[in-house]
């Protein structure tokens, strides 16, 4: 088995218990936070979590790992493939 030393390939995987502990694996980046919405890079593309109330409670990005808390209201994906440079400036200026 050949090395391959790329850790952005980590698995995706997105875990929801109830409404209020989000689990996403794959993250390679965080973009952006606040208590209303949360923006991520993730192995599948650009992840966008909404809700009231969320933290980030544990944040691995060696791993891949996130963990919020918060009233999860809606997940949802943006148009883009990761690492095709489509972050938050060139949708802004649409790139």
């Amino acid at each position: 088995m050949p090395y391959d030393a790329d850790f952005s390939a980590a698995p995706h995987r997105v875990s929801l218990e109830g409404r209020d502990r989000l689990t996403v694996s794959g993250v390679e980046d965080v973009e952006r936070f606040d208590e209303t919405e949360i923006v991520m890079n993730t192995a599948e593309g650009t992840l966008v979590v909404t809700g009231e109330n969320l933290h980030i409670d544990k944040l691995s990005l060696d791993g891949g790992e996130l963990h919020v808390d918060g009233r999860v209201d809606a997940l949802s994906y943006e148009d883009g493939a990761a690492g095709s440079g489509g972050g938050f400036l060139s949708r802004l200026f649409g790139g």
